[in-house]
């Protein structure tokens, strides 16, 4: 597929049509990886890291990984524990 590069800023842009970026999962905000192989521009999508919700952040804590209370200094404001 022939791309033309175009001005946006001091750099050079090209457009991604939207069926490309489907098929390989990304999407506006997501992130890739750019290199020059053997003289040629390599575009590599980025996995995104996978999201968790709190509860399933909690269900991840037993008594084997539970660490003790940690101190980090005095209270400064309206703290209450």
């Amino acid at each position: 597929m022939f791309v033309q590069f175009s001005r946006w800023g001091n750099s050079l842009a090209i457009r991604i049509p939207a069926h490309i970026l489907r098929d390989v999962g990304a999407s506006e905000g997501s992130g890739a990886e750019l290199r020059v192989e053997d003289g040629q521009i390599v575009i590599s999508p980025r996995a995104t890291p996978p999201r968790y919700t709190f509860e399933e952040l909690l269900a991840g804590i037993t008594k084997d990984n539970l660490h003790d209370e940690q101190f980090v200094g005095p209270l400064v404001g309206n703290e209450f524990w």
